[in-house]
């Protein structure tokens, strides 16, 4: 693999933020680290944020259970040649254990094969392939918030249930792009529905959206499905606006989240149904845990940035219950009692990981208020259903996972 000069001096970088100090012996130290988008179009989506959440997972834990963490950060930019690099480094010389985020899903299948073979630990909170928990099933990951299969049943169904039966995608061109598409048009066929057209765009480099619009529009679909994320869709949603598409179709941002909202703001997202695993006004328990995290943010969490807090979270308790210097020589060993051990945190209530690695929890379709029911800033969105745990995500049966025994 060729790396490029500006790749080189990233991992370099890395490297240096690592401390020189040796751990000490009886107590050895944990470290873990973000690998995730700082400076793309996922940043406001997993970034700083995210990395203030797995922190506040650090501080409320680590201390008080005898636990020395680090914690270390890395912008990948969403290039899988650039996640290699640091990743293999951190592992290699840089004495970390469990590295989360993910940032893109092709990222993501990288750090889950690299984790693997150095047996390390993985806890992918922000990346959507629904391959982390069938063909590339590892055990050495688990794959905590959402997936492109929660995302589709999720809001992909209930636009079909509302009348939205002919369809038209634009999608990122990576595997989250296609697969979150190929989900979708799933449901949507099944359902009875019918899928008029399709464009993919090359990712990270698009922004002019307009000639995809008018083909959307030409094509007389119903629904216009976002097979994307972050500033891809604000920008998607923005333009759709400028071109009328909303007077003829309804939009379906496939993985929205609650920051996505916040950039459009409600004038152009009411109505918008979205679903996330996590939303800071569902439960006293959402409003504790925004309470503690928001002097620390600009932006609210989401729930792959809420992900990193629940998964950063339920790795220390694990790391608690082994002890530190055996849950440094066995990454494997880790996810194993990972999943023996319920979880439970502010986040995401009471939940299980599944034998794939895939952790259950309820999923929630949401939609975006008026701007005349919204109190503040951040009060977005409201409830619409709830999809129950055993339900949000694919059945284990059909995953082809081979670590699910037959």
């Amino acid at each position: 693999m060729h790396l490029h000069r500006r790749t080189l001096l990233a991992a370099a970088g890395a490297a240096a933020a690592l401390p020189l100090r040796p751990a000490r012996a009886q107590a050895p130290t944990i470290r873990i680290g973000s690998l995730g988008d700082h400076s793309g179009p996922y940043r406001d989506n997993t970034g700083p944020t995210g990395v203030a959440c797995a922190r506040q997972a650090v501080q409320e834990f680590a201390a008080a259970h005898g636990l020395t963490v680090e914690v270390l950060v890395a912008d990948v930019q969403n290039k899988p040649d650039l996640t290699a690099a640091i990743c293999r480094q951190w592992f290699d010389e840089g004495g970390v254990d469990m590295v989360f985020d993910g940032a893109a899903s092709s990222c993501a299948l990288v750090i889950n094969q690299i984790a693997r073979e150095k047996n390390k630990v993985f806890l992918n909170t922000v990346s959507a392939t629904t391959d982390l928990t069938g063909a590339q099933c590892s055990p050495n990951t688990v794959h905590w918030t959402y997936d492109t299969y929660m995302l589709a049943k999720s809001t992909g169904g209930a636009m079909v249930k509302a009348g939205g039966d002919t369809w038209f995608f634009i999608s990122a061109n990576y595997v989250f792009g296609q697969q979150l598409q190929k989900d979708t048009a799933g449901f949507v066929t099944a359902a009875g529905g019918r899928v008029l057209g399709a464009k993919s765009y090359p990712f990270p480099e698009t922004t002019d959206f307009s000639g995809m619009m008018l083909e959307a529009k030409a094509s007389g679909a119903k629904v216009l499905g976002l097979s994307n994320s972050g500033s891809d869709t604000v920008n998607c949603i923005k333009q759709a606006h400028e071109f009328g598409l909303h007077h003829t179709m309804k939009l379906a941002g496939l993985l929205m989240y609650s920051t996505d909202v916040h950039a459009l703001g409600l004038d152009t997202a009411q109505g918008l149904l979205l679903s996330e695993s996590y939303y800071w006004d569902l439960n006293e328990r959402t409003r504790a845990f925004q309470a503690r995290i928001q002097p620390k943010v600009t932006l609210w969490p989401n729930m792959g940035q809420a992900g990193d807090y629940a998964a950063t979270l339920h790795y220390l308790k694990t790391v608690a219950d082994m002890g530190p210097a055996a849950a440094k020589q066995d990454g494997a060993a880790v996810v194993a009692r990972m999943k023996a051990m319920p979880t439970d945190d502010d986040c995401f209530g009471v939940g299980r990981i599944r034998e794939d690695g895939r952790k259950l929890h309820p999923c929630y379709l949401l939609e975006a208020k008026a701007p005349s029911e919204s109190r503040h800033a951040w009060d977005l969105l409201k409830l619409a259903t709830t999809t129950p745990l055993e339900e949000a995500f694919r059945p284990l049966k059909d995953g082809g996972c081979a670590l699910v025994r037959r």
